[in-house]
């Protein structure tokens, strides 16, 4: 090609139209930028073959192996002849590739002792795993049954043999033809890191990465080619959070100071417990940045029941006791009602302004749900509108336009994972200046997690339980080998309800009816059974093993009313037992439930099930959790329940959770429904990389703001971490 290819140059001038097609619509792939940053998912090396016998059935996979033996014999069910090609991974792993039809030409050509990609589906067939008529490639033989070098396979010329991801119709070695022609006429763009972060992070240039991590000469300089080119992800994420750090400090908004003798002093005279020094702390911090002439921007992180919301109430009274009003966003209606009847009960008279026994100087405590009825609603927005209404709590329906605000100051955000950037701003923008924004998560974040997501936000956490809070057992119980355990959880149900306290039972599936964002699709890829469902679940412990106790049901498709009442029955004492879905995940407290049963456990995520198994020990007595699972011993998913059963700590279990997590959900791509461009960067491996990348960030935002000077940054910025990503890195 006579003109060099850019990063813009379409994939259809360099590999033509046909492979092209290809690379767009299976891997999304449509300029030489793309492309090159198509990183190798690992490395085979010549002598160090697949572990054939890791393999997991279903599991499309490409394996470097050699031929052991060939085998033809007649089809039964049809004419013609099947060839059996088996190859080995040099440690006694077996693989048997099927060829179907007369193909004399294959077996000549696949012979014993050849090398070989081998790229396919794993299936099982009589105890033996196979790939039926995968793609391959031979990369020839030496003398010795090594692994020869031929002009067609020259994209495999090294020792180290990169394998992409790949899809059935674009194999890896037809993605590493296309990756050698773009390399070889490929200009890369200047390099937009600073010269002198190279030069103090001992760092290669971009064009040197890029063509060592496709093709490395060597393990030391395939180490060098990835540790620059995670540079360039950590330096990315971190500059776009520090700007916006930087920008929001530049924001006016209105201060909020403590009044001394006014209703914050007033609920701590009341309150029926001790703050833990936690709680204080963090409350120390947030009280200072309420105080402070720009908008708060604080996470606050901790464990289930470890006080979160004392600590926003605090917080809330502060800005009322300023003149303002404060609203809390919580992401269902049952959460709601329990923070607007929890807030009622701890401030009492003092949350009840205009009625008989009110203390002086009190507020009012609004709650604003879609659910209201047409009289009711009229009422509280009037409450809200004209200010008499200091705390406001609510659903999505605070979004509402007609939902107005006298002086709203600040913003609680309850379990931010769970509303949109969009959902935020929307609340925010109901106020003349940006209100002060705290928001609250159970589920821990590790480090380097909250380092890179939530760079932009102070963190405040929270690692006290409040006194009086009891520990909680977890243990799985294996029902497919040993139904008796199953058995004896439910009587361990009933001894608990006997000595007087109460029981959850939590279902992954609501049941019969259309699908809701609260439970798994009914079938999974593998064809298991779909999984239990709560209005399925229900009548057969009534009817069986909890006969004769107080069931109830709550799950998402309930109308609100019917929830709350459900809710309130179960928190007076009235219900026994409730079988819900994961709907009384977050902020249910009934500090009489000591047991929870969640069945198909391994159908959950980890943070969730430890968010789950929070609901229980919120008492004086201790909680017991028992996860109910039919997946085998040795299995991913018996080790993961395995590992939430043995520790109740939630930064362990979210790094857990991490390390089987893709990292680009973690970093927005499934929010924003694209492909993450973060694509080596590991939040848990690279700890001290990004800690170092943020220090960079902030000595190159102080000294140049909107990167101005540093256009081809910028510009690489800008490639990594688009504006939507950006919105959703900013977290509130």
């Amino acid at each position: 090609m006579s003109e060099p290819a850019t990063v813009d140059t379409p994939l259809k001038k360099l590999v033509g139209d046909k492979t092209a097609k290809a690379l767009a619509s299976h891997l999304d792939l449509h300029t030489a930028r793309d492309l090159v940053y198509h990183f190798p998912r690992r490395y085979d090396e010549r002598g160090e073959h697949t572990d054939i016998r890791s393999l997991d059935v279903g599991e499309q996979v490409t394996v470097l192996a050699q031929v052991q033996r060939t085998a033809v014999r007649p089809m039964r069910q049809r004419r013609g002849n099947l060839l059996e090609v088996t190859v080995g991974d040099g440690s006694g792993g077996m693989l048997t590739l099927t060829f179907f039809g007369n193909q004399a030409w294959r077996e000549r050509e696949l012979r014993p002792g050849r090398w070989g990609l081998f790229a396919g589906k794993v299936t099982e067939f009589r105890g033996k795993r196979q790939l039926n008529g995968p793609e391959y490639v031979l990369l020839g033989e030496g003398g010795d049954g090594e692994a020869a070098v031929s002009d067609e396979i020259e994209e495999f010329a090294g020792a180290l043999i990169p394998v992409y991801p790949a899809a059935a119709a674009v194999p890896t070695w037809v993605i590493a033809r296309c990756v050698r022609v773009v390399l070889d006429t490929f200009t890369p763009p200047d390099d937009p890191l600073p010269s002198s972060v190279r030069a103090s992070r001992k760092l290669v240039g971009l064009g040197t990465a890029l063509t060592e991590i496709h093709r490395p000469s060597s393990k030391e300089e395939l180490h060098r080619a990835r540790r620059r080119l995670k540079w360039d992800e950590a330096f990315a994420v971190q500059l776009t959070l520090v700007q916006r750090k930087h920008r929001a400090a530049d924001w006016p908004a209105r201060p909020r100071p403590p009044r001394p003798g006014g209703l914050l002093d007033a609920f701590d005279a009341r309150l029926p417990y001790e703050l833990t020094d936690g709680q204080r702390d963090v409350g120390v911090e947030i009280a200072a940045d309420l105080a402070a002439p720009h908008p708060m921007h604080r996470l606050l992180q901790g464990e289930v029941g470890s006080g979160k919301t004392v600590v926003a109430l605090r917080a809330m009274l502060q800005v009322v006791d300023a003149g303002g009003q404060a609203a809390l966003l919580a992401p269902t209606e049952v959460l709601a009602a329990q923070h607007h009847r929890g807030m009622l009960d701890l401030l009492g008279p003092l949350g009840r302004a205009g009625e008989l026994g009110s203390a002086e100087h009190a507020t009012r405590v609004e709650l604003v749900t879609g659910s209201l009825g047409a009289a009711a609603r009229r009422r509280a927005l009037g409450e809200v509108a004209s200010g008499a209404a200091g705390i406001v709590l609510g659903t999505h329906a605070l979004l509402y336009e007609g939902v107005d605000f006298a002086d709203l100051g600040l913003v609680v955000v309850d379990e931010q994972h769970r509303f949109g950037v969009e959902q935020r701003d929307a609340l925010r923008a109901k106020a003349d200046q940006p209100p002060h924004t705290l928001v609250m998560t159970a589920t821990p974040i590790p480090r380097t997690v909250a380092m890179t997501v939530y760079g932009d936000l102070e963190v405040s956490t929270l690692s006290q339980l409040p006194r009086g809070r009891s520990p909680i057992a977890s243990h799985v119980v294996p029902a497919a080998e040993k139904p008796a355990y199953l058995d004896r959880a439910w009587r361990r149900l009933r001894e608990e309800v006997t000595a007087g306290h109460q029981a959850y039972v939590v279902c992954p599936r609501i049941g019969d009816g259309p699908a809701s964002e609260e439970e798994p699709p009914p079938v999974d890829d593998n064809g298991r059974r779909p999984p239990l469902a709560v209005t399925e679940v229900a009548p057969l412990l009534a009817e069986g093993p909890l006969h004769g106790l107080r069931i109830g049901v709550l799950h998402g498709r309930l109308p609100a009313d019917e929830k709350d009442a459900v809710m309130r029955s179960f928190a007076a004492g009235d219900l026994d037992v409730l079988v819900a879905t994961t709907v009384v995940e977050v902020g249910v407290d009934v500090p009489n439930a000591t047991v929870m049963i969640v069945l198909d456990a391994d159908r959950f995520g980890v943070s969730q099930l430890h968010q789950l198994r929070g609901r229980v020990g919120r008492g004086a007595a201790a909680g017991l959790c028992l996860l109910v699972s039919e997946a085998a011993e040795g299995s991913s998913a018996r080790e993961r329940l395995d590992a939430v059963a043995s520790t109740s700590d939630g930064f362990k279990l979210a790094e857990l959770d991490l390390e089987q997590r893709r990292e680009g959900d973690v970093l927005g791509a499934t929010q924003s429904g694209r492909r993450s461009h973060l694509r080596l960067l590991s939040l848990l491996r690279d700890a001290d990389l990004i800690r170092d990348a943020r220090a960079e960030a902030i000595a190159v935002v102080e000294e140049d703001p909107e990167l101005a000077q540093q256009p081809a940054l910028a510009a690489s910025v800008a490639a990594l971490v688009d504006e939507e990503r950006a919105e959703y890195l900013e977290k509130g």
